[in-house]
């Protein structure tokens, strides 16, 4: 059945990503935190309602266009996990009239001000938390940073928490370094939270979010919500971690081979860049997996196969570290599949799912894009 999809196509595994989300579900419950997923990854409602086990619940957005979409599809209660700015009040304030939830986040006094003067022109409540950097990865206040009592007093009743990121779970080796960083990321926001609380703030929400770090830490003492995405899907990225087995993956694309070059041994197949994306995340793991490894067209990788560089329309598939290519089992016309490096960027390049059950494609589901 899939001889009859136009290539390339994003395909999604339905067993796969159930099987998934079931484990993270049963994983954070036992340790008695909120899973807020982050729909970022999936920009899909069916996939979202499989990450809760629900037909709705709290999410993590990084756009208002997701925010909107979700919110028309029954989600109430959605984190804008993005620093805030006055432009985009109005867009937020536009769904809390119409009855959302929407937190947001600052880490700065100029943000903070910015947003209750913009919410209070708007007639509308737009809590935030105040993001905190755990590891030095991206934006946030450290640990100990007087500014973070000034932000909470410049929102004032506005403040409901802090959260963080732990960005750099991404840069580790293993499992025990993750752990060591899934416990800087906890410590640093129950920290934070107790500081606030200590100097009279009202701190109810404490939020962490990695897949690989929810998927080691050993404790969430103190965490009340992780935001998590890419779990629902994994990628090589996730496997080079160790965080999950190649077989977890539940997304590829679907290619054609479209030419060889027999001198390079070579495979060209119409899944470039446009369709896997530039991202080359393994690059800096023990295993290189170019711009993705390649599978047959029943989901089995081939071999020691990657695709090697990509072209905006032309992926080119060669055996890492070079080697001959029996190339007559990738007969012109024939069907690859390819699974990617990171899931979030691979999918966005694509406007749906092609979703498969017992190999079969069984249903589409769109996917939305902007911001």
């Amino acid at each position: 059945m899939l001889d009859t999809l136009d290539t390339p196509s994003l395909l999604l595994d339905a067993a796969k990503m159930e099987r998934n989300c079931g484990r993270m579900r049963e994983r954070l419950a036992a340790h008695g935190v909120v899973l807020r997923p982050h729909v970022k990854t999936a920009k899909n409602v069916e996939v979202a309602r499989c990450a809760l086990g629900a037909e709705s619940g709290p999410i993590t957005v990084s756009t208002l266009r997701e925010a909107e979409y979700f919110f028309d599809h029954g989600f109430r209660d959605i984190l804008y996990a993005v620093g805030m700015v006055p432009s985009k009040v109005a867009r937020s304030a536009a769904l809390v009239r119409r009855g959302a939830q929407i937190t947001t986040i600052v880490d700065s006094v100029d943000a903070a001000i910015g947003l209750v003067d913009a919410s209070a022109n708007a007639q509308v409540e737009i809590p935030a938390l105040i993001e905190i950097d755990s590891d030095g990865h991206r934006a946030g206040i450290a640990p100990g940073d007087p500014r973070l009592l000034e932000v909470a007093g410049a929102l004032g009743p506005s403040l409901r928490g802090v959260m963080t990121h732990a960005g750099d779970s991404y840069n580790c080796d293993g499992a025990e370094g993750i752990r060591e960083v899934a416990e800087r990321e906890r410590a640093a926001v129950v920290a934070c939270a107790h500081a606030l609380r200590s100097a009279g703030h009202a701190a109810p929400v404490v939020s962490v979010g990695s897949t690989p770090t929810a998927t080691f830490a050993r404790s969430f003492e103190g965490v009340t919500e992780v935001r998590i995405g890419v779990y629902v899907f994994h990628d090589l990225v996730m496997a080079g971690l160790g965080v999950c087995d190649v077989d977890d993956i539940a997304i590829s694309v679907l290619g054609s081979v479209i030419g060889h070059q027999r001198e390079k041994s070579w495979v060209l197949t119409d899944a470039g860049w446009m369709a896997l994306s530039r991202d080359r995340g393994t690059a800096k793991q023990r295993v290189d997996q170019g711009y993705g490894v390649v599978c047959d067209a029943a989901g089995r990788p081939v071999e020691d196969l990657i695709v090697v560089d990509a072209n905006q329309e032309h992926g080119i598939i060669a055996r890492r570290g070079g080697g001959a290519i029996d190339l007559a089992r990738f007969p012109i016309g024939s069907r690859v599949r390819i699974l990617p490096n990171h899931a979030c960027a691979t999918a966005a390049q694509h406007d749906d799912y092609q979703v498969l059950r017992e190999g079969r494609v069984a249903d589409t589901w769109e996917r939305i894009h902007g911001w």
